[in-house]
């Protein structure tokens, strides 16, 4: 980490924020806070921001409504945080987007090591991305721009991926015809130290699937192979 990652902290509860504020910035990163959509709005649109800690519960808009039109512009990280730790409540985070998730109450050391293990994460893929060997990738009709984290439907749509969905389809694009095992694929996106579990995987090949897929329950590009993993099936081409 460097003192030019910026973490923008939203939560409505101001003695949250300070807290978080003082800590992250203690520890070496630039904070800035919001207490609801419109204040995170206004600062992710005039600021670099390289990390969003997301409250679920805000006023007015929730942070599921905003994660998910967070996912349809760009591919910020985001760790939501919220009251509800269930099973489903994560999915749920994890389905519109959401890199991590991290239930009230918690450590501040805990959310720390977090953050750090995504930034360590996207930030070998982003370096890596500015000066990729290929400009686009195509496969089944479609085309990924690796410079703009982009994809374009045989139709012309652009669709936006998260850091987790587009980590997941190079993946998957560097060994076609291959299965590829959820292990596998965590230690690819999420790194050797990341906590993330099976579901997480689950969910970005879900999001994959209903961009690309005419009938997700019978999909033809991104197939699941029984006890080995998933496989995209496809010949691929590269273009520089």
């Amino acid at each position: 980490m460097n003192n030019q990652d910026h973490i923008l902290v939203v939560d409505d509860d101001h003695e949250i924020r300070e807290l978080l504020t003082e800590y992250l910035r203690d520890s070496g990163f630039t904070v800035s806070e919001a207490a609801n959509g419109r204040e995170m709005w206004r600062l992710v649109n005039k600021e670099q921001i390289d990390l969003i800690v997301l409250d679920l519960m805000l006023p007015e808009e929730d942070g599921l409504s905003l994660c998910r039109e967070l996912r349809a512009q760009d591919d910020t990280p985001v760790i939501m945080l919220t009251a509800k730790g269930t099973l489903i409540d994560r999915i749920v985070g994890l389905e519109v987007g959401a890199d991590d998730y991290l239930p009230k109450p918690f450590d501040p050391r805990e959310l720390l090591a977090r953050i750090k293990v995504i930034l360590r994460r996207i930030r070998p893929s982003r370096e890596k991305a500015g000066a990729d060997e290929y400009a686009y990738i195509s496969f089944q009709g479609w085309r990924l721009d690796t410079q703009a984290r982009q994809m374009f439907s045989p139709e012309g749509v652009i669709v936006s991926l998260g850091s987790s969905d587009y980590m997941v389809l190079r993946a998957l694009l560097e060994h076609p015809n291959r299965p590829l095992s959820r292990e596998f694929l965590i230690e690819h996106v999420y790194g050797k130290d990341s906590q993330a579990f099976d579901r997480s995987i689950d969910v970005c090949i879900s999001r994959l699937r209903q961009h690309m897929e005419s009938d997700t329950r019978n999909p033809t590009i991104i197939r699941t192979v029984r006890n080995a993993g998933y496989m995209l099936v496809s010949q691929v081409q590269h273009e520089k």
